[in-house]
């Protein structure tokens, strides 16, 4: 007997991304705090904003990595059918990880352009190719407090490209060493998140929203070094 297989699309990534967003910014998801609240909580804590931010990079890591952390995320029957659970658990972790860095840094997390900057760290280090090709210049000068800026034309285009690299990425790579899956009542999964790439990512976001916002004498030409 086989089963048929959810079809890996663009659509289908970008549905998923967008729902994801959705909530890990509003919540929704029973047992998951949302990004505000996570970061809020390493806010509060002693130490620098650098500092706080890798210690949540940390916990993140090490809280993805432990077996059936999925399946304890309770209400995930709610998922969308449109990708398997699994990657879209993984998506939904890794964002609301992205999501509570910006908001450390600051940024308004209802802004459709700081939504795209998130979506941009989930390519983890392919986030510096996607946006220099969509005309960004690694290195030039870029407003992340003001990417109102940025045409609505370039923000469809990161979107875009992170929807095809997100696609190839587990296309290639499945459920990414997401270890044994084991299905529950429920339609949830148990398992883990590959701590390599969420630890790629959590860097690529320490960098493109705490470090270039620590430069603020200027809010309309902060510098992006993504190297």
């Amino acid at each position: 007997m086989t089963t048929k297989k959810k079809a890996l699309t663009h659509d289908a990534i970008m549905s998923v991304l967008e729902w994801s967003y959705d909530k890990a910014i509003n919540g929704g998801v029973p047992g998951m705090d949302t990004a505000i609240e996570l970061g809020d909580n390493y806010l509060q804590k002693d130490g620098s904003l650098e500092a706080n931010v890798d210690s949540l990079i940390r916990w993140q890591n090490t809280k993805s990595a432990t077996s059936g952390f999925l399946s304890g995320l309770g209400g995930l029957v709610l998922l969308p059918v449109t990708l398997p659970a699994n990657i879209t658990s993984v998506i939904l972790v890794q964002m609301r990880m992205v999501a509570a860095i910006a908001h450390m840094g600051g940024h308004d997390l209802k802004s459709d352009e700081v939504k795209t900057f998130v979506y941009t760290c989930l390519a983890g280090n392919g986030a510096k190719d996607i946006l220099k090709n969509s005309g960004i210049q690694i290195g030039k000068k870029l407003a992340v407090t003001g990417i109102k800026k940025i045409p609505f034309e370039i923000i469809k285009k990161i979107n875009q490209a992170v929807g095809f690299r997100l696609m190839t990425k587990f296309g290639e790579k499945g459920i990414i060493n997401l270890g044994k899956m084991v299905p529950i009542a429920g339609g949830l999964v148990g398992g883990t998140v590959d701590a390599v790439s969420t630890n790629a990512i959590g860097k690529v976001a320490r960098k493109l929203f705490i470090d270039s916002s620590s430069n603020k004498s200027n809010a309309d030409s902060i510098i992006i070094d993504m190297k």
